[in-house]
């Protein structure tokens, strides 16, 4: 824990499309302390700096996860400098979580080429504003503290976006336990009629979270987002809205429940995370509510799929048959039965694991110090 005392010294930092630079403007270190994680970087040392020889030191939480393994640093004469490789190759808008930005921490404006300018390789040693147009405007912007535009416009969307599906998902949970409250539970045969229009809504808008990764709004999968709203789609849009009989059965109110609670947390935590803020209770709940939710959404969708495979059955909705001009046949129900059977519980675990180690990854990941060779 950095003392109050402590005075910073001077930090400048640039980056390449792989690593973090970190030169630390102090001369003559001795006894230097350094604590490397994940998402952060502790220092302290007495040296030389701007104020004459005294202790020295800062924490920084960094944007981005870096790679500690292969992160290194080195004490010179004039000052200590840190090679952070991150965790992914892209390129950082600022390096550190906080929007705002110390005095003492400036850009490294003479550091634009590659460390290895006389590698035989042509692209090592090449000027990055090459790989990265706008790049020194941008880091420009940010040494004189102002905002990049399309960085505010960017989280002005997807606070709007979450506030949009929080708002959606809020009206389905209200309207059901309104209508439960007052007709107990003869009110589950009508829960489609009154809410489908709204979870209709939520659900298309939801397919904007396949576009953001590709657009670079936000930092998941492509994949991850197919899987997880094409799902829900395909349970709602073919197994739901394309069998009338199946809107009043009582699972529907049960699986409209179970899906909005997941994102009555999923979708505040991430209005909070657009502006950096990070509430510890709902980060906790984000990574917590799925435990029991998860298994339960899951059961209840393969009671859709099963308690749907006779009614496309009887109506062929879905499935293609033999004779047609392209010679294809298609059997909707078998395809339903093949994934109960083969895909389900696989399906399950997958996704049970996936949320396991983002769980660990967020709010229980081991402490540990990176020690330096």
């Amino acid at each position: 824990m950095e003392e109050e005392s402590q005075l910073s010294p001077f930090v400048y930092w640039a980056q390449t499309d792989t690593t973090i630079t970190l030169r630390i403007e102090l001369r003559n270190v001795q006894s230097p302390y350094v604590d490397l994680q994940e998402q952060s970087l502790s220092f302290s040392a007495v040296g030389h700096g701007a104020q004459g020889e005294k202790k020295y030191g800062f924490n920084l939480r960094l944007l981005r996860l870096i790679d500690t393994e292969s992160s290194k640093y080195r004490v010179l004469d004039r000052n200590v400098e840190f090679s952070l490789t991150k965790m992914d190759v892209e390129f950082w808008p600022r390096l550190l979580e906080d929007s705002k930005k110390p005095a003492w921490l400036k850009i490294d404006f003479d550091k634009w080429t590659n460390e290895d300018e006389h590698s035989d390789d042509p692209d090592e040693g090449r000027d990055i504003i090459e790989d990265f147009p706008g790049l020194y405007e941008r880091m420009q912007a940010e040494e004189l503290g102002w905002p990049s535009k399309r960085e505010s416009m960017k989280k002005v969307y997807l606070f709007l976006y979450n506030l949009w599906q929080f708002v959606g998902f809020l009206y389905v949970v209200c309207v059901m336990a309104t209508r439960y409250l007052k007709d107990g539970p003869d009110s589950m045969a009508g829960t489609y009629a009154a809410v489908g229009w709204m979870m209709r809504l939520c659900l298309l808008t939801q397919g904007l979270e396949v576009l953001h990764p590709l657009v670079g709004y936000t930092k998941g999968s492509v994949a991850e987002g197919i899987v997880q709203v094409g799902g829900r789609a395909i349970i709602f849009f073919c197994l739901i809205e394309g069998e009338e009989r199946m809107q009043t059965k009582p699972v529907i109110f049960y699986l409209f429940l179970v899906w909005s609670f997941i994102e009555l947390v999923r979708y505040p935590y991430y209005m909070l995370r657009v502006y950096d803020v990070d509430v510890g209770f709902i980060t906790w709940l984000r990574y917590t509510i799925w435990i029991p939710l998860y298994p339960f959404g899951f059961i209840l969708e393969g009671v859709v799929i099963l308690r749907d495979i006779p009614y496309f059955d009887e109506t062929k909705k879905f499935s293609v048959s033999l004779p047609n001009s392209w010679n294809f046949a298609f059997h909707f129900p078998t395809l339903l039965r093949c994934y109960l059977l083969f895909f389900f519980f696989p399906a399950m675990y997958k996704m049970m694991t996936h949320m396991y180690y983002q769980r660990i990854r967020k709010i229980g990941p081991k402490s540990w110090k990176k020690k330096f060779m």
